[in-house]
């Protein structure tokens, strides 16, 4: 679907409706660097989409003005200090589409909240402060966060990444220019990294300018749609249905007393991660590498029936096999499980990654000890370069290969956002260091 605009935008990329689902809740994040204006754009879309009550709206005004940026500012420290420190989720609701927005930090130090967020999103829309920029030169430099945030965005997988080019209502006349200059410099910078992006739409949070209704008079040479409207036609994040069954189990049931729905056997309940969950499949159990045939599956309501990848399912086999907690139940001809791994790394922790190093790795629900062979090259925001290096400082994204103490069921974070990601926990303190993707 391509949504008309004149030459200073670029049009909206979608995917076809009968591919994706653009009927369900979008989950999305905002982010981009500090101050861009990220907590008061979901304030304007809560007021102006009228879904904010009297006694909220009461609260965060001052002389007679909201506050827009407190509504999702919900941590003193955050009011205190005028900044986003955790991840607030707000939801609203309009006539074509529910939403659910998560309010991503801006700042180096809370990048981890950010990644934790973007990990799940359906789409990222990320702010643009133009008036932080050179914006009259046409060869203008991104600032470093915007550029982290949506490499983050991109290597996570997020469907839909949308640039907002946020307060342009501050350059008065010069808001055109400007506006198509730092949209020449997101293009560029998106071409460079091989970033796709559904649009560039210009806006102003405070003012509301382009937000929930579209601008009028041409606003800084843009005729597309506004925000809101780009965001009700966006695709939710398709399941990975067309692979292989795999069943991260959460939860073992020991002997359920309804004998009706589980035969008598244990149930395995979880998230189905890839495939469908059925009757009559062939499964083999990992670690154990036992094997045993799909003999009843039942929906999150106990109601016999297949399942899906994305929803909740338990699982009954046809024979008692051990499977505990932390096992997948994957179908026989998956491939082959892995002990080593190269990897994509968003570093998070203040201790740098280094070779020779060892973390506990996070697979579903699966721990394994996991050690850093090797650092291959780090990742420059600023030039895009591979640059070789033999550490990962904090906020840094590289290439790192791992030697697991045991063998994971995964696949690359380009075929399964669930098979293909590892958290990285520090041993000591218990510290999530790092989001690990796999190539």
């Amino acid at each position: 679907m391509n949504i008309a605009t004149n030459t200073a935008a670029v049009s909206l990329k979608t995917a076809p409706a009968s591919e994706f689902d653009t009927q369900s809740a979008l989950k999305f994040i905002t982010c981009g660097s500090v101050d861009d204006g990220k907590s008061t754009l979901i304030g304007r879309l809560l007021l102006d989409s009228k879904s904010v009550l009297q006694d909220q709206l009461a609260n965060v005004s001052k002389s007679g003005e909201a506050d827009l940026a407190q509504f999702t500012d919900g941590l003193s420290a955050e009011r205190e200090q005028g900044i986003t420190i955790d991840v607030a989720y707000r939801y609203f609701n309009t006539a074509r589409r529910k939403f659910i927005i998560g309010d991503a930090p801006g700042h180096e130090q809370y990048t981890r909240n950010m990644v934790t967020a973007a990990s799940s999103a359906d789409a990222a829309v990320v702010l643009v402060d133009a008036t932080k920029l050179q914006w009259h030169d046409t060869a203008l430099k991104l600032l470093p966060q915007t550029r982290r945030h949506a490499l983050l965005c991109h290597l996570l997988r997020v469907p839909s990444i949308v640039f907002a080019v946020n307060k342009l209502d501050a350059l008065g006349c010069n808001a055109t220019t400007a506006f198509n200059h730092i949209r020449m410099a997101l293009e560029k910078f998106s071409s460079d990294s091989g970033l796709e992006f559904a649009t560039i739409v210009p806006i102003s949070a405070l003012k509301g300018h382009n937000v929930v209704a579209s601008a009028d008079d041409n606003w800084c040479g843009y005729n597309g749609p506004s925000l809101l409207d780009i965001l009700e036609l966006l695709p939710v994040t398709p399941a990975d249905t067309q692979l292989p069954l795999a069943f991260p189990v959460q939860w073992v049931e020991k002997f359920s007393a309804s004998a009706d729905t589980s035969q008598g056997r244990r149930v395995f309940w979880g998230r189905v991660g890839a495939g469908t969950a059925q009757v009559g499949q062939s499964i083999k159990v990992l670690p154990s590498g036992q094997t045993a045939t799909v003999a009843q599956v039942l929906g999150h309501t106990r109601e016999p029936r297949a399942v899906p990848a994305g929803h909740g399912a338990g699982i009954v086999l046809d024979r008692e096999v051990d499977v505990s907690r932390g096992d997948w139940l994957l179908a026989i001809d998956s491939p082959a499980p892995s002990r080593e791994l190269n990897v994509t790394v968003a570093w998070m922790d203040d201790e740098p990654l280094v070779a020779g190093r060892t973390y506990w790795a996070l697979h579903g629900h699966r721990w394994v000890k996991a050690r850093v062979k090797r650092v291959v090259h780090r990742l420059d925001i600023n030039t895009l370069a591979e640059e070789d290096a033999t550490a990962l400082p904090a906020n840094s994204i590289g290439h790192v290969e791992l030697l697991l103490q045991e063998s994971l069921a995964v696949r690359p974070f380009s075929e399964s956002r669930v098979l293909g990601a590892l958290v990285l926990v520090d041993t000591a303190s218990h510290r999530t260091a790092g989001a690990a993707l796999v190539n």
